[in-house]
């Protein structure tokens, strides 16, 4: 038979545990700027290729 403590150590908690978010600091995270990789067309691209097509 196992001790009780250890028993009770291997059961999930039903609630998340949030020490680790409570403790993290935002303050030490690098600035970045964000690149968009595959940006959307524009209204005006969609419209161009709307008339390139519609041409015989």
């Amino acid at each position: 038979s196992q001790p009780t403590a250890v028993w009770k150590a291997a059961i999930m908690s039903d609630k998340p545990d949030m020490t680790e978010i409570s403790r993290f600091d935002k303050t030490k995270l690098k600035k970045t700027e964000t690149k968009e990789k595959n940006p959307l067309p524009t209204k005006e691209t969609i419209e161009q290729e709307r008339k390139g097509d519609a041409t015989p």
